[in-house]
């Protein structure tokens, strides 16, 4: 039996499509620029873009009393890992330890290369060194600008809000890695605590582990106030991943520094995705030991 298919079926299966799609593109939507906590927008002329945060306060939140910061960027990517991690040493040393800020990309333009990628790099982060006559010209990361961001529109905007200790860490995972290796060389007093999982330090042939390296042989470019960074990476990521680890570990062997308190860990068997909920507990327990010391 033939069926006929007839103009308004077309027109209204067309439309299902079209809702349908509507729909999968306001859930995604959702999913990545809604959080559970309180979202802000920040109008920034530095990155001449509005741009959201999320903010999570301490359970009882008290405005009369100075808390830590902590600043992620991802957005809501392992944003319930840190609510956990956050509620149970706040159990366990009795009471909420930080207000948490986690920074989302855009959702219609991919700007996650472009905000965590080191100027020094490309944004295409290839894993050779940028050819020395190179005839198309890549653009590099924004890091700088970013960062410019979170130092003179974010930062600002916060301490005007909350009451802030003169505790704070800035945390990132994967490319966010590479931008908190970046901060920490270029601004290492904005922050005292810094931590990396998974750094994608390998970007150009090693530059982001060559940059560090630079600033911490430098004898004017030292860490000049006490810092903890902690770095770490999954057992089964890849090899490429495992050799920039291992030469960060080496930098910083190489070039000890008394300021700059650091700890590695190396999480077996874990993929590049599993590292940052893995080590997200392990980095405030040591930042918390860091901090009472």
């Amino acid at each position: 039996m033939a069926i006929k298919i007839t103009k308004h079926y077309i027109i209204n299966l067309s439309l299902a499509v079209v809702i349908f799609a509507i729909g999968i593109l306001a859930i995604r939507y959702y999913n990545h620029y809604v959080s559970a906590y309180t979202d802000v927008t920040i109008n920034s002329s530095v990155l001449n873009e509005s741009r959201k945060v999320f903010i999570r306060l301490p359970a009882n939140y008290n405005p009369k009393k100075a808390y830590p910061l902590i600043i992620k960027t991802d957005g809501n990517f392992n944003l319930d890992t840190w609510d956990k991690a956050l509620t149970k040493q706040a159990k366990s040393e009795k009471g909420d330890k930080a207000i948490l800020v986690s920074i989302p990309n855009l959702f219609f333009t991919d700007t996650r290369n472009r905000d965590l990628v080191p100027p020094y790099a490309r944004q295409d982060v290839n894993t050779q060194a940028r050819p020395e006559h190179e005839t198309l010209i890549e653009p590099n990361g924004e890091a700088d600008k970013f960062l410019a961001f979170i130092e003179t529109e974010l930062l600002p905007y916060l301490s005007a809000k909350y009451k802030l200790s003169n505790n704070r860490v800035l945390s990132g995972f994967s490319a966010g890695g590479s931008f908190v290796l970046y901060t920490l060389h270029t601004k290492p007093e904005l922050f005292n605590g810094y931590f990396a999982f998974s750094p994608a330090a390998w970007y150009d042939d090693m530059t982001v582990v060559n940059n560090l390296e630079a600033f911490l042989s430098a004898q004017d470019n030292k860490v000049k106030s006490s810092t903890y960074l902690y770095l770490s990476v999954g057992g089964a990521e890849h090899p490429l991943m495992l050799k920039a680890f291992s030469n960060l570990e080496a930098v910083l062997t190489a070039n000890p520094n008394n300021n700059l308190v650091w700890q590695s860990a190396i999480n077996k068997g874990a993929e590049h995705s599993d590292n940052p909920s893995i080590s997200v507990a392990k980095a405030l327990a040591g930042y918390s030991t860091f901090i009472k010391k």
